[in-house]
């Protein structure tokens, strides 16, 4: 009984797979032309939209530049410092920015 169970349930596997292969295809053939809509899609689809997504980007970032930099406010548990970074004076990060990362005493500028 299970030969059978088994049996049957490959065959239906097998009739699945063929069927999902059978779609459009980028080579020659009977369903050749499939790199066109490819093509189509990049061209008209995701190079506008990777145009869009870098103008909402600069819009944010132009937006966010007329704001003025927030007071800084001397926290004990923030910018704790055990232990110097082992480059530069020892007191920066190493992807500090002196206009958006304060140091523990303050801003820089």
């Amino acid at each position: 009984m299970s030969f059978v169970l088994n049996n049957a349930i490959r065959r239906q596997i097998g009739a699945i797979a063929a069927r999902n292969m059978s779609g459009t295809a980028a080579v020659a053939g009977e369903h050749s032309g499939g790199y066109k809509v490819w093509k189509r899609l990049t061209f008209f689809v995701a190079v506008p939209a990777v145009g869009l997504c870098m103008l909402n980007a600069y819009l944010k970032h132009q937006e966010e530049h007329d704001h003025p930099r927030p007071e800084f406010v001397k926290y004990d548990y923030l910018r704790r410092r055990e232990k110097r970074f082992p480059w530069g004076e020892g007191n920066k990060s190493l992807f500090h920015n002196p206009h958006v990362n304060p140091l523990p005493d303050g801003y820089e500028h």
